[in-house]
């Protein structure tokens, strides 16, 4: 997955303006799409896995469940995800637990994700009237299968642009896997300015990336939810 590593021979201190961005472009854009892209799409899945586990945790009845799912939530979202990456990939080796960059990515992301999304999972679930358990109950359904068939599902609908606003931001909070070196588009943003001394130029350029990548996804969004929308009014 790594680049090669002549990708940069292309680039020197000689170059500027229009050059330098053509010649930057694609080295940015590889980065991308083997780390930035693949990291925001693993690290979102098994977030939303765990969010909605720790959201029945959260809503169920017993204390045993609610507990622990109540201190890992407020401990998540209330420290930085700069430092939550930092004991994932320098803390664990003191422990010798070694991961490499990219896994510690993965693990960090997600644990945030899972926090976030499970608070948006949750809240969704509660803006389900209770005359819809109600009615699951009368036919005699038990309340793990009213959640699935039932709640979840008008849940789901309700929840996809939060979760969609959070998907978003998660793709922009990935440059921050450039500082334990996995090589995604903002780390070959500063190999490059590193070569050039173009700092300006090459961060709005990688600016300018994201911010492609995020309006792109904007637009499924609005998509989506004008399906949804559409599903709903009929």
């Amino acid at each position: 997955m790594f680049l090669p590593s002549n990708i940069l021979f292309t680039i020197d201190a000689t170059m500027g303006g229009w050059e330098l961005f053509k010649n930057s472009l694609l080295p940015m854009i590889l980065g991308g799409i083997q780390y930035t892209i693949p990291l925001t799409l693993i690290a979102f899945t098994v977030g939303l896995l765990f969010a909605l586990l720790l959201a029945i945790m959260r809503l169920s009845k017993s204390a045993f469940l609610r507990a622990p799912s109540i201190a890992i939530v407020s401990a998540v979202r209330g420290t930085p995800l700069l430092v939550q990456l930092f004991i994932v990939f320098y803390g664990l080796p003191s422990l010798d637990v070694t991961i490499d960059p990219f896994p510690s990515a993965v693990i960090a992301f997600s644990i945030n994700v899972a926090a976030y999304a499970s608070e948006i999972i949750r809240a969704s679930i509660l803006s389900i009237s209770k005359g819809q358990w109600e009615a699951a109950y009368t036919i005699g359904m038990t309340q793990n299968t009213a959640l699935r068939r039932i709640i979840l599902p008008q849940a789901t609908r309700v929840s996809v642009p939060p979760l969609s606003n959070t998907f978003i931001s998660l793709v922009k909070d990935t440059s921050l896997a450039s500082l334990i070196l996995v090589t995604e588009l903002f780390r070959k943003a500063q190999e490059i300015a590193a070569v050039t001394y173009d700092f300006m130029l090459i961060y709005i350029e990688a600016a300018f990336l994201y911010w492609v990548v995020c309006f792109l996804l904007s637009l499924v969004q609005q998509a989506i939810e004008t399906r949804l929308e559409r599903h709903i009014s009929s």
